[in-house]
């Protein structure tokens, strides 16, 4: 099954490439890997919501932004090498959640992200990972995802 018959399966829709909001580019091919920048969860050019992850925003919210992130991630990734189904395994995945003062559940929101790529890609969707805490990310997002993937 190619990975667009298993997005819409899946009831998913692959989004346009979020424009950068600096000076990078969304992904980058290098050999027979694939980076992408940090991806924001941003849907339709717009932010869902802002905030801090255990104060202003829930876990359950933040991994539904995770898990938007990858998707922003996935459209980076087809746009750099033409097409998901050159994808042979999701390598590692590195997610960051702005976290409120004690909250220590990050990697259940970056399994929101890993879920997904999970649900997609089977057991090629299965990777390595961190999930991190910081202070702040840009645009006030609460998560922030990278992927890297090989390709054929």
């Amino acid at each position: 099954m190619s990975i667009a018959a298993r997005l819409q399966e899946l009831g998913l829709e692959l989004p346009t490439v979020v424009p950068p909001v600096a000076s990078y580019v969304p992904a980058v091919a290098s050999g027979r890997l694939v980076f992408t920048s940090g991806q924001l969860p941003m849907v339709a050019g717009a932010m869902p919501r802002t905030g801090k992850v255990g104060a202003d925003v829930s876990p359950d919210d933040a991994a539904l932004d995770a898990r938007q992130c990858a998707l922003n991630a996935l459209a980076a990734i087809d746009a750099e090498i033409g097409s998901l189904d050159r994808i042979t395994r999701i390598v590692k995945v590195v997610g960051f959640v702005s976290s409120a003062d004690g909250f220590t559940g990050q990697p259940g929101v970056v399994n929101g992200a890993s879920d997904l790529l999970g649900e997609i890609f089977g057991d090629a969707g299965r990777h390595a990972r961190s999930a991190v805490g910081v202070a702040e990310l840009p645009l006030g997002a609460p998560v922030e995802v990278e992927v890297i993937a090989e390709f054929a």
